[in-house]
Protein backbone atom coordinates (compact mmCIF):
# COMPACT_ATOMS: atom_id res chain seq x y z
CA UNK A 1 0.00 0.00 0.00
CA UNK A 2 1.21 3.30 -1.21
CA UNK A 3 1.55 6.55 1.55
CA UNK A 4 -0.49 8.13 -1.51
CA UNK A 5 -3.27 5.61 -1.12
CA UNK A 6 -6.26 5.84 1.54
CA UNK A 7 -6.42 2.40 3.11
CA UNK A 8 -10.40 2.90 2.89
CA UNK A 9 -10.62 3.43 -0.59
CA UNK A 10 -9.84 -0.35 -0.46
CA UNK A 11 -12.80 -0.76 1.69
CA UNK A 12 -11.08 -1.68 5.04
CA UNK A 13 -13.06 -1.17 8.22
CA UNK A 14 -10.46 1.49 9.92
CA UNK A 15 -7.26 3.16 8.24
CA UNK A 16 -5.32 2.22 11.47
CA UNK A 17 -6.21 -0.30 14.41
CA UNK A 18 -4.46 -0.41 17.76
CA UNK A 19 -4.35 -3.06 19.63
CA UNK A 20 -4.01 -1.90 23.31
CA UNK A 21 -4.38 1.54 24.69
CA UNK A 22 -1.30 1.66 27.29
CA UNK A 23 1.52 4.40 27.04
CA UNK A 24 2.24 3.44 23.17
CA UNK A 25 -1.09 2.56 21.93
CA UNK A 26 -2.40 5.50 23.53
CA UNK A 27 0.48 7.86 21.44
CA UNK A 28 0.01 5.63 18.52
CA UNK A 29 -3.86 6.57 18.53
CA UNK A 30 -3.56 10.45 19.14
CA UNK A 31 -0.76 11.18 16.76
CA UNK A 32 -2.17 9.28 13.83
CA UNK A 33 -5.26 10.63 14.77
CA UNK A 34 -3.50 14.00 14.27
CA UNK A 35 -2.51 12.71 10.88
CA UNK A 36 -5.77 12.32 9.50
CA UNK A 37 -5.58 8.54 10.11
CA UNK A 38 -9.65 6.35 11.03
CA UNK A 39 -8.42 5.14 14.02
CA UNK A 40 -9.88 2.23 16.53
CA UNK A 41 -8.33 1.10 19.64
CA UNK A 42 -9.02 -2.19 20.90
CA UNK A 43 -8.86 -2.68 24.82
CA UNK A 44 -9.23 -5.91 26.32
CA UNK A 45 -9.80 -4.61 29.79
CA UNK A 46 -12.61 -2.34 31.12
CA UNK A 47 -13.49 1.56 30.72
CA UNK A 48 -13.11 3.14 34.03
CA UNK A 49 -14.54 6.67 35.44
CA UNK A 50 -12.52 7.37 38.73
CA UNK A 51 -15.32 6.81 41.15
CA UNK A 52 -14.74 3.08 39.84
CA UNK A 53 -11.97 1.96 40.78
CA UNK A 54 -11.42 -0.20 43.79
CA UNK A 55 -11.59 1.75 47.08
CA UNK A 56 -9.19 -0.83 48.44
CA UNK A 57 -7.20 -3.83 46.65
CA UNK A 58 -9.67 -6.43 48.25
CA UNK A 59 -12.39 -5.76 46.11
CA UNK A 60 -11.03 -8.08 43.74
CA UNK A 61 -13.47 -7.55 41.27
CA UNK A 62 -12.52 -4.21 40.75
CA UNK A 63 -8.88 -4.90 41.30
CA UNK A 64 -7.66 -7.97 39.92
CA UNK A 65 -7.97 -9.00 36.14
CA UNK A 66 -9.16 -12.35 36.35
CA UNK A 67 -12.04 -12.02 33.47
CA UNK A 68 -13.55 -16.03 33.58
CA UNK A 69 -14.00 -15.27 37.02
CA UNK A 70 -15.86 -12.14 36.40
CA UNK A 71 -13.09 -10.00 37.91
CA UNK A 72 -12.30 -7.09 35.76
CA UNK A 73 -10.44 -5.02 37.66
CA UNK A 74 -6.77 -3.09 36.43
CA UNK A 75 -4.16 -5.71 38.60
CA UNK A 76 -2.78 -8.40 36.09
CA UNK A 77 -0.82 -11.03 37.61
CA UNK A 78 1.28 -13.81 35.17
CA UNK A 79 3.44 -16.67 35.94
CA UNK A 80 6.60 -18.18 33.91
CA UNK A 81 9.11 -20.37 35.04
CA UNK A 82 11.70 -17.52 35.40
CA UNK A 83 9.62 -14.89 36.44
CA UNK A 84 6.13 -13.38 37.76
CA UNK A 85 4.98 -10.45 36.08
CA UNK A 86 2.53 -7.54 37.41
CA UNK A 87 0.48 -5.84 34.47
CA UNK A 88 -2.41 -3.72 33.96
CA UNK A 89 -5.61 -3.93 32.29
CA UNK A 90 -8.24 -1.47 31.27
CA UNK A 91 -8.39 1.36 28.72
CA UNK A 92 -5.61 3.30 29.71
CA UNK A 93 -3.38 0.35 30.15
CA UNK A 94 -0.87 0.44 32.50
CA UNK A 95 -1.17 3.83 33.73
CA UNK A 96 -4.29 2.77 35.80
CA UNK A 97 -2.19 1.15 38.19
CA UNK A 98 1.39 2.12 38.07
CA UNK A 99 3.33 4.65 40.44
CA UNK A 100 3.44 6.94 38.46
CA UNK A 101 7.24 7.27 38.19
CA UNK A 102 8.91 8.59 35.09
CA UNK A 103 12.69 8.57 34.50
CA UNK A 104 14.77 9.21 31.54
CA UNK A 105 17.26 6.03 31.98
CA UNK A 106 20.84 5.80 32.25
CA UNK A 107 23.07 6.07 29.91
CA UNK A 108 23.88 2.32 29.36
CA UNK A 109 20.36 1.53 28.26
CA UNK A 110 21.05 3.86 25.15
CA UNK A 111 24.38 1.94 24.48
CA UNK A 112 23.33 -1.26 24.78
CA UNK A 113 24.62 -3.77 21.97
CA UNK A 114 21.43 -4.58 20.82
CA UNK A 115 20.51 -1.25 19.72
CA UNK A 116 23.59 1.01 20.21
CA UNK A 117 25.30 1.00 17.03
CA UNK A 118 22.01 1.60 14.99
CA UNK A 119 22.11 5.48 16.12
CA UNK A 120 22.19 7.53 19.00
CA UNK A 121 19.70 6.82 20.76
CA UNK A 122 19.93 8.94 23.51
CA UNK A 123 20.22 12.73 21.45
CA UNK A 124 17.38 10.96 18.92
CA UNK A 125 14.93 10.45 21.36
CA UNK A 126 15.58 13.49 23.86
CA UNK A 127 12.72 15.87 21.79
CA UNK A 128 10.18 12.72 22.52
CA UNK A 129 11.29 12.40 26.33
CA UNK A 130 10.59 16.10 26.30
CA UNK A 131 7.09 15.68 25.07
CA UNK A 132 6.37 12.94 26.61
CA UNK A 133 7.10 14.42 30.19
CA UNK A 134 4.73 17.64 28.97
CA UNK A 135 1.89 15.41 27.88
CA UNK A 136 1.98 13.34 31.00
CA UNK A 137 2.66 16.46 33.25
CA UNK A 138 5.78 15.11 34.95
CA UNK A 139 7.18 17.22 38.10
CA UNK A 140 9.36 16.51 40.92
CA UNK A 141 7.66 14.86 43.97
CA UNK A 142 7.16 17.02 46.76
CA UNK A 143 5.81 14.67 49.28
CA UNK A 144 8.01 14.07 52.08
CA UNK A 145 7.48 12.34 55.31
CA UNK A 146 9.01 9.55 57.70
CA UNK A 147 9.40 7.32 54.43
CA UNK A 148 11.39 9.68 52.55
CA UNK A 149 13.39 10.99 55.58
CA UNK A 150 13.77 6.90 55.92
CA UNK A 151 15.03 6.47 52.50
CA UNK A 152 17.39 9.44 52.51
CA UNK A 153 18.84 7.93 56.18
CA UNK A 154 19.09 4.43 54.23
CA UNK A 155 20.99 6.17 50.85
CA UNK A 156 23.40 8.20 53.68
CA UNK A 157 24.46 4.74 55.72
CA UNK A 158 24.90 2.57 52.70
CA UNK A 159 27.32 5.76 51.55
CA UNK A 160 25.60 6.44 48.54
CA UNK A 161 23.59 9.73 49.76
CA UNK A 162 24.38 11.81 47.09
CA UNK A 163 22.48 9.78 44.52
CA UNK A 164 19.20 10.18 46.99
CA UNK A 165 16.53 12.07 44.91
CA UNK A 166 12.79 12.71 45.11
CA UNK A 167 10.75 11.01 41.88
CA UNK A 168 9.88 12.76 38.89
CA UNK A 169 5.99 11.83 38.82
CA UNK A 170 3.07 12.34 36.79
CA UNK A 171 0.38 13.49 39.25
CA UNK A 172 -1.36 16.99 39.75
CA UNK A 173 -0.73 17.98 43.11
CA UNK A 174 -2.69 21.34 42.89
CA UNK A 175 -4.66 22.24 45.97
CA UNK A 176 -5.34 18.64 47.45
CA UNK A 177 -8.99 17.56 46.82
CA UNK A 178 -9.95 20.64 44.57
CA UNK A 179 -11.55 20.44 41.13
CA UNK A 180 -10.16 22.34 38.56
CA UNK A 181 -10.65 23.49 34.78
CA UNK A 182 -8.14 21.43 32.81
CA UNK A 183 -4.55 22.70 33.45
CA UNK A 184 -2.24 21.39 31.06
CA UNK A 185 -3.87 21.24 27.57
CA UNK A 186 -5.63 24.90 27.60
CA UNK A 187 -8.91 23.18 28.61
CA UNK A 188 -9.08 20.50 26.06
CA UNK A 189 -8.51 17.96 28.30
CA UNK A 190 -10.25 16.42 31.88
CA UNK A 191 -11.21 18.62 34.59
CA UNK A 192 -8.87 17.52 37.07
CA UNK A 193 -8.72 17.42 41.11
CA UNK A 194 -5.88 17.88 43.25
CA UNK A 195 -3.28 14.44 44.75
CA UNK A 196 -4.50 13.81 48.72
CA UNK A 197 -1.99 11.91 49.40
CA UNK A 198 -4.22 8.87 49.61
CA UNK A 199 -1.27 6.48 48.36
CA UNK A 200 -3.70 4.47 46.37
CA UNK A 201 -2.01 4.74 43.42
CA UNK A 202 -1.65 1.34 41.96
CA UNK A 203 -4.74 0.36 42.94
CA UNK A 204 -6.74 3.09 41.06
CA UNK A 205 -6.50 7.07 41.90
CA UNK A 206 -10.21 7.76 42.94
CA UNK A 207 -9.21 11.16 43.51
CA UNK A 208 -8.90 12.21 39.66
CA UNK A 209 -5.22 13.44 40.35
CA UNK A 210 -3.24 10.33 38.61
CA UNK A 211 -2.11 11.64 34.84
CA UNK A 212 -3.31 8.45 33.72
CA UNK A 213 -3.60 8.31 29.82
CA UNK A 214 -7.14 8.66 30.05
CA UNK A 215 -6.51 12.11 31.55
CA UNK A 216 -3.81 12.97 28.58
CA UNK A 217 -3.67 11.04 25.62
CA UNK A 218 -6.68 9.37 25.35
CA UNK A 219 -8.70 11.97 25.70
CA UNK A 220 -7.37 14.22 23.46
CA UNK A 221 -7.37 11.67 20.85
CA UNK A 222 -10.91 10.60 21.20
CA UNK A 223 -11.94 14.12 20.80
CA UNK A 224 -10.07 14.33 17.57
CA UNK A 225 -12.52 11.12 16.23
CA UNK A 226 -10.91 7.73 17.76
CA UNK A 227 -12.71 5.18 18.84
CA UNK A 228 -12.13 2.97 21.82
CA UNK A 229 -13.81 -0.75 22.05
CA UNK A 230 -13.54 -2.17 25.60
CA UNK A 231 -13.27 -5.57 27.07
CA UNK A 232 -12.34 -7.19 23.36
CA UNK A 233 -9.25 -9.21 23.17
CA UNK A 234 -8.05 -9.73 19.95
CA UNK A 235 -7.38 -13.11 19.04
CA UNK A 236 -6.62 -13.47 15.20
CA UNK A 237 -4.62 -11.33 13.24
CA UNK A 238 -3.33 -11.99 9.43
CA UNK A 239 -2.61 -10.20 5.88
CA UNK A 240 -6.12 -9.83 4.30
CA UNK A 241 -3.63 -11.55 1.41
CA UNK A 242 -0.75 -13.38 2.16
CA UNK A 243 1.41 -12.96 -0.58
CA UNK A 244 0.81 -9.27 -0.31
CA UNK A 245 0.04 -8.14 3.19
CA UNK A 246 0.82 -4.27 2.06
CA UNK A 247 -3.58 -5.03 0.87
CA UNK A 248 -4.07 -4.72 4.88
CA UNK A 249 -5.04 -6.92 7.79
CA UNK A 250 -7.95 -8.85 9.16
CA UNK A 251 -8.43 -8.33 13.04
CA UNK A 252 -10.48 -10.59 15.26
CA UNK A 253 -11.06 -10.28 18.77
CA UNK A 254 -14.14 -11.75 21.30
CA UNK A 255 -15.13 -10.51 24.42
CA UNK A 256 -12.22 -10.55 27.25
CA UNK A 257 -13.59 -13.57 29.31
CA UNK A 258 -16.60 -14.95 27.69
CA UNK A 259 -16.63 -18.26 27.96
CA UNK A 260 -18.22 -19.33 24.84
CA UNK A 261 -15.95 -16.78 23.07
CA UNK A 262 -16.57 -18.07 19.74
CA UNK A 263 -19.69 -16.76 19.56
CA UNK A 264 -18.60 -13.56 20.51
CA UNK A 265 -15.78 -13.28 17.30
CA UNK A 266 -15.48 -10.59 15.43
CA UNK A 267 -13.37 -9.51 12.46
CA UNK A 268 -12.70 -5.97 10.96
CA UNK A 269 -10.07 -4.92 8.09
CA UNK A 270 -7.80 -2.34 8.64
CA UNK A 271 -4.98 -1.11 6.59
CA UNK A 272 -2.23 -1.15 9.05
CA UNK A 273 -1.87 -2.37 12.75
CA UNK A 274 -0.58 -1.11 15.67
CA UNK A 275 0.25 -3.73 18.28
CA UNK A 276 0.50 -2.23 21.91
CA UNK A 277 -0.88 -4.49 23.95
CA UNK A 278 1.86 -4.60 26.57
CA UNK A 279 5.05 -6.61 26.61
CA UNK A 280 2.91 -10.00 27.92
CA UNK A 281 0.13 -8.92 25.73
CA UNK A 282 1.88 -8.64 22.49
CA UNK A 283 4.14 -11.75 22.67
CA UNK A 284 0.74 -13.91 23.19
CA UNK A 285 -0.32 -12.61 20.11
CA UNK A 286 2.69 -12.80 18.33
CA UNK A 287 3.85 -15.85 18.96
CA UNK A 288 0.56 -17.27 18.36
CA UNK A 289 0.73 -15.99 15.09
CA UNK A 290 3.64 -17.19 14.08
CA UNK A 291 2.36 -20.27 14.36
CA UNK A 292 -0.77 -19.66 12.40
CA UNK A 293 -1.40 -16.23 10.34
CA UNK A 294 2.19 -14.63 10.23
CA UNK A 295 4.45 -17.32 9.54
CA UNK A 296 7.24 -14.61 8.79
CA UNK A 297 7.56 -13.21 11.71
CA UNK A 298 11.65 -13.49 12.62
CA UNK A 299 13.05 -16.16 14.97
CA UNK A 300 14.01 -13.88 17.47
CA UNK A 301 10.78 -13.29 18.42
CA UNK A 302 10.78 -14.00 22.08
CA UNK A 303 14.24 -13.62 22.55
CA UNK A 304 15.85 -10.43 24.78
CA UNK A 305 12.52 -10.22 26.72
CA UNK A 306 13.57 -8.54 30.13
CA UNK A 307 12.66 -8.22 33.41
CA UNK A 308 14.04 -5.10 34.07
CA UNK A 309 16.48 -7.35 36.40
CA UNK A 310 14.16 -6.32 39.00
CA UNK A 311 12.98 -7.96 42.41
CA UNK A 312 10.74 -6.16 45.16
CA UNK A 313 10.85 -7.03 48.53
CA UNK A 314 10.48 -4.39 51.58
CA UNK A 315 10.51 -3.52 55.60
CA UNK A 316 8.22 -4.84 58.13
CA UNK A 317 7.53 -3.51 61.49
CA UNK A 318 5.38 -5.79 63.52
CA UNK A 319 2.69 -4.15 63.94
CA UNK A 320 0.98 -0.50 62.87
CA UNK A 321 3.85 2.91 64.20
CA UNK A 322 1.70 4.80 66.66
CA UNK A 323 2.96 8.07 65.27
CA UNK A 324 4.57 7.54 61.89
CA UNK A 325 2.09 7.20 58.66
CA UNK A 326 3.89 5.22 56.18
CA UNK A 327 1.08 5.55 54.03
CA UNK A 328 0.72 8.96 52.99
CA UNK A 329 2.11 10.11 49.96
CA UNK A 330 2.19 9.20 46.57
CA UNK A 331 3.26 5.62 45.31
CA UNK A 332 7.41 5.92 44.81
CA UNK A 333 8.38 9.55 46.48
CA UNK A 334 12.30 8.82 46.36
CA UNK A 335 15.24 6.36 45.15
CA UNK A 336 19.08 6.21 45.33
CA UNK A 337 21.65 4.41 43.60
CA UNK A 338 23.39 1.58 45.49
CA UNK A 339 25.97 1.22 42.50
CA UNK A 340 25.88 1.98 39.31
CA UNK A 341 23.51 -0.40 37.77
CA UNK A 342 21.34 -0.99 40.91
CA UNK A 343 18.58 1.56 41.62
CA UNK A 344 16.21 1.51 44.57
CA UNK A 345 12.83 3.03 45.17
CA UNK A 346 9.82 3.29 48.24
CA UNK A 347 6.44 1.88 46.90
CA UNK A 348 3.36 2.39 49.26
CA UNK A 349 -0.21 1.27 49.15
CA UNK A 350 -2.89 3.37 51.00
CA UNK A 351 -5.01 1.94 54.26
CA UNK A 352 -6.22 -1.33 53.78
CA UNK A 353 -4.98 -1.83 50.30
CA UNK A 354 -3.19 -5.01 51.89
CA UNK A 355 -3.88 -7.90 49.89
CA UNK A 356 -0.49 -7.29 47.84
CA UNK A 357 0.87 -8.56 51.20
CA UNK A 358 -0.31 -12.36 50.67
CA UNK A 359 2.58 -12.44 48.31
CA UNK A 360 5.53 -11.08 50.88
CA UNK A 361 7.53 -13.44 52.97
CA UNK A 362 10.43 -12.85 55.10
CA UNK A 363 13.59 -12.17 53.34
CA UNK A 364 16.23 -15.01 52.74
CA UNK A 365 19.28 -14.94 50.56
CA UNK A 366 19.72 -16.69 47.51
CA UNK A 367 22.59 -18.43 45.79
CA UNK A 368 25.17 -21.01 47.46
CA UNK A 369 24.51 -24.80 47.21
CA UNK A 370 22.10 -25.13 49.88
CA UNK A 371 18.30 -24.62 47.74
CA UNK A 372 16.44 -20.90 48.78
CA UNK A 373 13.22 -23.35 49.92
CA UNK A 374 15.35 -25.30 52.13
CA UNK A 375 17.43 -21.85 53.45
CA UNK A 376 14.10 -20.26 54.14
CA UNK A 377 12.56 -23.20 56.02
CA UNK A 378 15.36 -22.68 58.02
CA UNK A 379 15.19 -19.61 58.69
CA UNK A 380 11.50 -19.45 59.86
CA UNK A 381 12.43 -22.65 62.01
CA UNK A 382 15.28 -20.21 63.73
CA UNK A 383 12.88 -16.89 63.62
CA UNK A 384 9.21 -18.33 64.05
CA UNK A 385 7.11 -15.17 65.27
CA UNK A 386 8.90 -13.55 62.30
CA UNK A 387 7.83 -16.20 60.29
CA UNK A 388 4.25 -16.40 61.13
CA UNK A 389 3.75 -12.51 61.26
CA UNK A 390 5.17 -12.12 57.71
CA UNK A 391 2.39 -14.28 56.60
CA UNK A 392 -0.25 -11.79 57.85
CA UNK A 393 -1.99 -9.42 55.81
CA UNK A 394 -3.33 -7.35 58.40
CA UNK A 395 -3.05 -3.62 58.43
CA UNK A 396 -0.03 -4.68 56.23
CA UNK A 397 0.12 -1.64 54.34
CA UNK A 398 0.42 0.44 57.50
CA UNK A 399 3.80 -1.39 58.78
CA UNK A 400 5.38 -1.87 55.74
CA UNK A 401 8.28 0.06 53.10
CA UNK A 402 8.20 -1.87 50.06
CA UNK A 403 11.45 -1.35 48.17
CA UNK A 404 11.33 -1.54 44.18
CA UNK A 405 14.87 -2.62 43.24
CA UNK A 406 15.99 -2.44 39.04
CA UNK A 407 19.23 -3.01 37.39
CA UNK A 408 20.71 -1.87 34.10
CA UNK A 409 22.55 -5.43 33.48
CA UNK A 410 22.39 -6.98 30.70
CA UNK A 411 20.50 -9.91 31.27
CA UNK A 412 17.35 -11.75 29.62
CA UNK A 413 15.15 -14.73 29.04
CA UNK A 414 13.48 -16.30 26.38
CA UNK A 415 10.20 -16.48 26.03
CA UNK A 416 8.29 -19.01 23.69
CA UNK A 417 5.12 -20.86 23.40
CA UNK A 418 4.07 -24.50 24.91
CA UNK A 419 1.12 -26.82 25.10
CA UNK A 420 -0.03 -27.46 28.39
CA UNK A 421 -2.99 -29.38 29.91
CA UNK A 422 -4.93 -26.36 29.35
CA UNK A 423 -4.24 -25.51 25.79
CA UNK A 424 -1.60 -22.99 24.82
CA UNK A 425 0.83 -21.01 27.18
CA UNK A 426 3.64 -19.02 27.38
CA UNK A 427 6.88 -20.32 29.07
CA UNK A 428 9.94 -19.12 29.36
CA UNK A 429 14.14 -19.82 29.57
CA UNK A 430 17.46 -18.13 30.41
CA UNK A 431 18.69 -15.71 27.28
CA UNK A 432 20.91 -13.90 26.06
CA UNK A 433 23.47 -12.40 28.77
CA UNK A 434 24.15 -12.50 32.28
CA UNK A 435 21.76 -15.05 33.61
CA UNK A 436 18.25 -13.49 34.45
CA UNK A 437 19.28 -13.22 38.62
CA UNK A 438 17.02 -15.25 41.08
CA UNK A 439 18.10 -12.31 43.65
CA UNK A 440 19.81 -9.36 43.74
CA UNK A 441 22.07 -9.51 46.66
CA UNK A 442 22.59 -5.68 46.41
CA UNK A 443 19.18 -5.46 46.25
CA UNK A 444 18.88 -7.38 49.77
CA UNK A 445 21.71 -5.20 51.32
CA UNK A 446 19.42 -2.35 51.20
CA UNK A 447 16.60 -4.05 52.03
CA UNK A 448 18.04 -5.31 55.36
CA UNK A 449 19.52 -1.34 55.84
CA UNK A 450 15.82 0.01 55.27
CA UNK A 451 14.64 -2.30 57.95
CA UNK A 452 17.23 -1.43 60.26
CA UNK A 453 16.34 1.86 59.32
CA UNK A 454 12.40 1.72 59.79
CA UNK A 455 13.29 -0.06 63.18
CA UNK A 456 15.16 2.86 64.39
CA UNK A 457 12.76 5.52 63.38
CA UNK A 458 9.69 3.45 64.60
CA UNK A 459 11.25 1.70 67.93
CA UNK A 460 9.35 -1.27 66.63
CA UNK A 461 10.71 -4.79 65.89
CA UNK A 462 11.26 -4.39 61.72
CA UNK A 463 12.09 -7.52 59.48
CA UNK A 464 13.41 -7.49 55.42
CA UNK A 465 11.23 -9.37 53.39
CA UNK A 466 10.68 -10.88 49.49
CA UNK A 467 8.37 -11.65 47.80
CA UNK A 468 7.15 -15.22 48.07
CA UNK A 469 8.52 -16.16 44.61
CA UNK A 470 12.23 -15.87 45.72
CA UNK A 471 11.87 -18.69 48.09
CA UNK A 472 12.02 -20.58 44.60
CA UNK A 473 13.99 -18.52 42.72
CA UNK A 474 11.53 -16.97 40.69
CA UNK A 475 11.15 -13.66 41.01
CA UNK A 476 8.97 -10.66 40.50
CA UNK A 477 8.54 -7.99 38.38
CA UNK A 478 6.30 -5.18 38.14
CA UNK A 479 8.19 -4.31 34.52
CA UNK A 480 7.95 -7.45 32.13
CA UNK A 481 9.48 -5.91 28.69
CA UNK A 482 11.15 -6.40 25.55
CA UNK A 483 10.74 -9.88 22.83
CA UNK A 484 9.73 -8.05 19.73
CA UNK A 485 13.07 -5.93 19.98
CA UNK A 486 14.20 -3.31 17.76
CA UNK A 487 17.13 -4.19 15.13
CA UNK A 488 19.11 -3.91 12.11
CA UNK A 489 17.79 -6.69 10.58
CA UNK A 490 14.83 -9.64 11.13
CA UNK A 491 18.25 -11.71 11.94
CA UNK A 492 18.91 -9.52 15.14
CA UNK A 493 15.61 -8.41 16.11
CA UNK A 494 11.91 -8.30 15.58
CA UNK A 495 11.32 -4.76 14.61
CA UNK A 496 13.24 -2.10 12.55
CA UNK A 497 14.17 1.18 13.94
CA UNK A 498 10.79 2.55 12.62
CA UNK A 499 9.09 -0.01 14.77
CA UNK A 500 7.68 -2.27 11.65
CA UNK A 501 7.82 -5.32 11.82
CA UNK A 502 10.45 -7.44 9.37
CA UNK A 503 8.42 -8.51 6.63
CA UNK A 504 5.25 -7.00 7.84
CA UNK A 505 5.50 -3.06 7.63
CA UNK A 506 2.44 -2.53 8.18
CA UNK A 507 2.53 -4.13 11.67
CA UNK A 508 4.15 -1.57 14.46
CA UNK A 509 4.66 -2.75 17.58
CA UNK A 510 5.12 0.27 20.23
CA UNK A 511 4.77 -1.15 23.56
CA UNK A 512 7.13 -2.73 26.16
CA UNK A 513 8.05 -5.02 24.37
CA UNK A 514 9.89 -2.59 21.75
CA UNK A 515 12.40 -1.79 24.72
CA UNK A 516 15.85 -3.32 23.76
CA UNK A 517 17.42 -3.54 27.08
CA UNK A 518 16.81 -3.31 31.07
CA UNK A 519 16.55 0.43 32.04
CA UNK A 520 17.56 -0.06 35.58
CA UNK A 521 14.10 2.99 36.02
CA UNK A 522 10.66 2.90 35.65
CA UNK A 523 10.05 2.19 32.32
CA UNK A 524 7.07 4.17 31.30
CA UNK A 525 8.26 7.44 29.96
CA UNK A 526 10.36 5.50 27.83
CA UNK A 527 7.92 3.17 26.10
CA UNK A 528 5.76 6.27 25.62
CA UNK A 529 9.00 8.41 24.02
CA UNK A 530 9.88 5.68 21.57
CA UNK A 531 6.07 5.45 20.54
CA UNK A 532 6.00 9.08 19.70
CA UNK A 533 9.91 8.85 17.75
CA UNK A 534 7.80 5.90 16.11
CA UNK A 535 4.75 8.19 15.30
CA UNK A 536 6.68 11.46 13.96
CA UNK A 537 8.05 9.22 11.12
CA UNK A 538 4.57 8.42 9.82
CA UNK A 539 3.28 10.05 7.39
CA UNK A 540 0.41 12.63 6.71
CA UNK A 541 -2.27 10.52 5.12
CA UNK A 542 -1.80 11.10 1.53
CA UNK A 543 1.19 12.14 1.67
CA UNK A 544 4.59 10.36 0.53
CA UNK A 545 6.08 8.04 3.10
CA UNK A 546 9.61 9.19 4.16
CA UNK A 547 10.58 5.93 5.68
CA UNK A 548 13.15 3.68 4.05
CA UNK A 549 11.74 0.64 2.21
CA UNK A 550 12.54 -2.65 4.44
CA UNK A 551 15.30 -4.27 1.53
CA UNK A 552 17.23 -1.32 2.06
CA UNK A 553 19.10 -1.24 5.16
CA UNK A 554 18.99 1.87 7.67
CA UNK A 555 22.20 3.78 7.50
CA UNK A 556 24.15 2.87 10.56
CA UNK A 557 26.05 5.27 12.78
CA UNK A 558 27.36 4.77 16.02
CA UNK A 559 25.58 6.38 19.14
CA UNK A 560 27.47 9.02 21.14
CA UNK A 561 25.29 8.27 23.99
Amino acid sequence: MTAEQRPDDRGHDHDVVVIGSGFGGSVAALRLAEKGYRVHVYEAGRRFEDDDFARTSWDVRRYLWAPRLRCFGVQRIHRLPDVVVLAGAGVGGGSLNYANTLYVPPDAFFRDRQWGHITDWKAELAPHYATAQRMLGVVTNPCEGPVEALMRDTAEGLGVGASFRKTPVGVFFGEPGRRVPDPYFGGDGPARTGCTQCGNCMVGCRVGAKNTLVKNYLALAERRGVTIEPLRTVVDLRPLDPAAPEQGYAVTTVRSGAWAAGRTRHTVTAGQVVIAAGAWGTASLLQAMRADGLPHLSARLGELTRTNSEALGGAMTARVPSDVDLTRGVAITSSFNVDEATHVENCRYGPGSNLMGALAVMQVDGGGRVPRFVRFAGQAARHPAVFVRSLSTRRWSERTVIALVMQSRDNSITVSRRRGLFGWRLTSAQGHGEPNPTYLAEGNAAVRALAAGLARATGLRAWPGSSVGEVFDVPMTAHFLGGAVISDSAETGVIDPYHRVWGYPGLHVVDGAAVSANLGVNPSLTITAQAERAMSFWPVLGRPDDRPAQHVRPALRRGRG
